[in-house]
């Protein structure tokens, strides 16, 4: 993918890593580059059957210095970049647009952009954790207090309602079993779009879920 138009999310995200102190930066390649060697570890032999001391020898680090990127083995397939990007699309949408079509504008920009440049890892992250019940239960607990604390934080933002308002924590909690259950669909379904497959989850629910 071509990166040479700054308003790409992407290209926003590149920028901001690259003015990164030195140090921040070297996390930052060292821990992509423990996951890379991790799912092709996970392909190769099954998640079960790899070891942290595995993905730390492959990776030529010790498995200490594993934990300290990554506090679970189950950490190495569900951590991304992408809560970011999201809340930066998020809050560049028209001020006028509703929370929920503002939402469907972010994702219909950035997803292209994500699956273009990461379609196999994302791929592979997911059907990990649709698959390996400990990786579900941590993904799990990272959507509690990552993406939707950052979901609750944009969408409070744009309603001008509280962080702890009870209607801005159930349209969070309702948005992120929508993508969910859009990410299994398309696990199951693979010759679907994502995009177009989170799309059509969120215009139902924004239709009110008429059965």
């Amino acid at each position: 993918m071509s990166t040479s138009n700054p308003e790409h999310p992407i290209d926003r995200l590149q920028d901001r890593l690259s003015r990164l102190p030195l140090r921040e930066r070297k996390k930052l390649r060292t821990r992509r580059a423990v996951q890379e060697h991790a799912l092709r570890l996970f392909g190769e032999q099954g998640y079960d059957a790899t070891t942290v001391e595995q993905i730390a020898a492959a990776a030529e680090i010790s498995p200490s210095t594993f934990f300290r990127y990554f506090p679970t083995k189950e950490d190495v397939v569900i951590t991304d970049e992408y809560d970011p990007i999201m809340a930066e699309v998020f809050r560049d949408q028209p001020a006028d647009l509703p929370p929920l079509d503002a939402l469907r504008a972010t994702l219909r920009e950035i997803l292209p952009l994500l699956l273009d440049e990461d379609l196999q890892v994302i791929r592979t992250r997911m059907k990990l954790a649709a698959e390996v019940p400990a990786v579900r239960a941590r993904m799990f607990e990272s959507m509690s207090t990552g993406t939707h604390a950052v979901l609750t934080e944009i969408i409070s933002e744009r309603t001008g309602r509280r962080l702890d308002d009870p209607g801005v924590d159930t349209f969070c909690w309702a948005v992120l079993g929508v993508l969910q259950g859009a990410i299994y669909r398309w696990l199951g379904t693979p010759d679907e779009h994502l995009g177009d497959v989170i799309d059509q989850n969120l215009d139902f629910l924004s239709r009110g879920c008429p059965l």
